[in-house]
């Protein structure tokens, strides 16, 4: 796209015309934006000519890099003989099926069958109502609440923000909607540390929080427990190494439903083609987008196990009235199709588990030696950096949270690079084509933003 406009025009143009998603825009004047004007591989250029390397993958989404020419043409030609059809009324689709049946080949062996949306949110809208036509349909109506974590992240939507436990979304709307019951995440470093407790106790703790809410809320009255496999949004939270098979053993005893929500975690961010792969356990609902098309174009799903589809296949309820006008969208069905390729003919999973995984952890844990940070923390190919006034007293955290780490990502994008603040601490998610001098050139810039941040922090008197 050409536009004749200077780069402060388009500026005031979107500041005019485009109200921005989850932005405060009392305080977002005209020069506080970017405008992105193209990508490529790891790399975003802006209007002002700045090159500065994607440390997100644009939203946790372009596994495969920018600018992959396979994608475009595969979209290029779907459009060019089926632009659109839908997947009501007893129709289906070439794209929509060869990708069914891909995912079928990737996911866990017992989960064969998908359900399409367009993104994470509405995947986790379609979960909600799946989860409980599930239980209506084997005759136990009662089995309704939902059980998820204090700041987990499910989407932005009236269900995906009532599922997840953000106390900020759920001052706005009236949310969450009843049903929806949220115990303590497994986050160490911001909770587990003050308790006194080791980190493996910790694990086994919060995990027990579930057990806790069942024997509170009964069981035959819980439907589902959902979870990120690891907590993206929330701030990239590792759970303890107790954490996922304390939760396994709890749930392997009773009669309640696993939702476990892959959009971040899923099609190799964490070295393995989801994060149940990853931590072993047994999804009955798996949500799924971002790394599913690489952000090429928007499509979600819900992938869900035998006995799921087996009980929505045999029902004698009728038929199930839930949809999406887009719902297996052709040309994002041929997205996601050659995207997919481009992660097997790769090997971009292994690639993250065995090389640049490993390489970027070195390099991300090296971080962690530096004044400001408390605690540097990396799963595959995504991890946070806790910054803390005292790194002699890991228990202090500054005031006013959120105010550094604003300082500090405002300071990593004047350094060319593109982290993410959540509360203070920094994060990134890197496209998994991340080659090791691309690797390197990251956390040189992370340091050096480190360094600034420390600088502007001690000019203010905040350490």
């Amino acid at each position: 796209m050409r536009i004749n406009l200077s780069s402060h025009d388009l500026k005031a143009a979107d500041h005019a015309h485009h109200l921005h998603p989850f932005t405060d825009h009392g305080t977002f004047g005209i020069d506080d934006r970017k405008v992105i004007s193209r990508a490529d591989g790891v790399w975003l250029w802006d209007t002002d000519g700045n090159r500065i390397l994607d440390g997100m993958a644009g939203l946790w989404c372009v596994n495969v890099g920018h600018g992959r020419s396979e994608i475009v043409e595969a979209v290029r030609a779907q459009m060019s003989e089926l632009s659109y059809y839908n997947t009501f009324f007893k129709t289906s689709h070439l794209p929509v099926i060869e990708l069914s049946k891909m995912l079928a080949e990737v996911t866990p062996a017992h989960m064969n069958m998908v359900f399409y949306g367009s993104s994470g949110s509405d995947s986790n809208d379609t979960v909600l109502r799946m989860v409980r036509s599930y239980w209506d349909i084997m005759g136990k109506p009662d089995k309704k609440v939902i059980i998820s974590r204090k700041n987990a992240y499910h989407g932005s939507t009236v269900a995906g923000a009532s599922l997840g436990g953000m106390g900020g979304m759920h001052g706005q709307g009236d949310l969450p909607i009843p049903g929806i019951h949220h115990i303590e995440q497994p986050y160490w470093f911001g909770e587990g540390m003050q308790s006194g407790m080791s980190e493996a106790d910790f694990g086994v703790w919060a995990a027990q929080e579930l057990d806790r809410a069942i024997e509170e809320l009964g069981e035959d009255k819980i439907a589902a427990f959902i979870a990120e496999p690891i907590q993206g949004a929330g701030g990239v939270i590792v759970p303890p190494d107790t954490y996922w098979p304390e939760v396994k053993k709890i749930l392997d005893k009773r009669d309640i439903l696993f939702i476990s929500d892959e959009v971040i975690c899923g099609f190799g961010r964490v070295g393995e083609w989801f994060g149940a792969d990853y931590y072993g356990t047994t999804p009955d609902f798996m949500p799924i987008a971002k790394g599913l098309t690489s952000g090429y174009l928007p499509l979600g799903g819900v992938v869900m196990s035998d006995r799921v589809a087996e009980a929505f296949h045999n029902s004698a309820a009728g038929e199930f009235y839930h949809g999406y006008t887009y719902s297996g969208h052709p040309a994002a069905c041929a997205a996601a199709i050659a995207n997919l390729e481009i992660v097997k003919k790769e090997k971009l999973v292994e690639r993250v588990r065995d090389d640049i995984g490993p390489v970027l952890q070195k390099f991300w844990h090296a971080l962690g030696e530096h004044e400001l940070v408390g605690e540097a923390r990396m799963a595959g190919l995504f991890g946070a950096l806790e910054l803390v006034p005292d790194k002699s007293d890991l228990a202090k955290r500054f005031a006013n949270v959120g105010r550094v780490g604003t300082i500090a990502r405002d300071h990593s994008f004047k350094n060319g690079l593109v982290m993410r603040a959540v509360r203070d601490s920094l994060i990134i998610s890197p496209p998994l084509t991340l080659s090791e001098e691309e690797a390197g050139l990251l956390a040189k810039a992370a340091r050096k933003t480190l360094d600034d941040t420390w600088q502007t922090l001690k000019s203010e008197g905040l350490v």
